[in-house]
């Protein structure tokens, strides 16, 4: 039976608690056969020049290091909260109020809009270097599918950029109808390549949001930290694809 949101909340204090880091193979009673991928943030990242035009005409160019904080800060946020329904739009809209304060600037006309721009998966179109070739060499040795809190367009964005045919499936919460964490999306996902929960690993960037929804349904799942949002927790992490790769092994 999936897990409640209820019963989530209270193993994600549980488990705030921990203080034995394990690695993801000391974690993974199975080997997966199958890997699914959270896109934004982890296949994909936010095509900032575009998203932040708005603040370009008013002279300001937040720097990479801003971004970067303010991204851990309002994922804790967002974590100690664990906000249930639209965690996307509460998280970009608590996200766009930090760094306009940072900035110096009350304009709530211009955070609805950047939360706005931020939340079009036609923004989400940049892609780290070797993205392609790492999911290709994963794919010879597991399937491969995108779960994504998403406008019902992602596959479009991944086609875009040139790895939708990487992935068997692609799962949208604009197409199911309900995101990340409720149960209900990840069980679309795991039935589109009738896998098996216990057999699937799940990477995605938020803790509350993909971790737990992931883990909730009995599915393995490590985080992508690029940020280093949970460098000083104890939860299976890494920082890129390449990371998954050794983590789950070439041999």
């Amino acid at each position: 039976m999936p897990e409640t949101f209820s019963s989530a909340r209270l193993r994600f204090k549980a488990e705030l608690k921990l203080t034995k880091r394990e690695s993801l193979r000391g974690s993974m009673k199975v080997r997966p056969t199958t890997i699914f991928f959270d896109v934004g943030n982890t296949l994909l990242f936010p095509n900032r020049e575009r998203i932040l035009a708005p603040l370009a005409e008013h002279g300001v160019v937040p720097s990479t290091s801003q971004w970067t904080e303010i991204e851990r800060r309002t994922k804790l946020e967002l974590d100690a909260a664990l906000i249930d329904g639209c965690a996307d739009h509460e998280f970009w809209a608590n996200f766009y109020e930090h760094l306009l304060s940072e900035l110096g600037i009350e304009d709530d006309i211009l955070r609805t809009a950047l939360t706005d721009a931020t939340r079009q998966s036609a923004n989400w179109d940049k892609m780290r270097p070797g993205t392609k070739q790492a999911l290709l060499r994963l794919g010879r040795k597991y399937r491969l599918g995108a779960i994504s809190n998403a406008d019902g367009k992602i596959a479009e964005v991944l086609e875009r950029c040139g790895i939708a045919a990487c992935l068997r499936s692609i799962t949208d919460s604009g197409v199911v109808g309900k995101a990340k964490p409720h149960p209900a999306i990840f069980e679309a996902a795991l039935a589109t390549l009738n896998a098996r929960p216990q057999e699937s690993l799940y990477v995605g960037d938020v803790y509350s949001v993909d971790y737990l929804g992931a883990t909730g349904v009995g599915m393995q799942a490590v985080l992508m930290d690029v940020a280093g949002v949970y460098r000083e927790r104890e939860w299976p992490r890494v920082e890129s694809l390449e990371e998954v790769e050794r983590l789950l092994g070439r041999g």
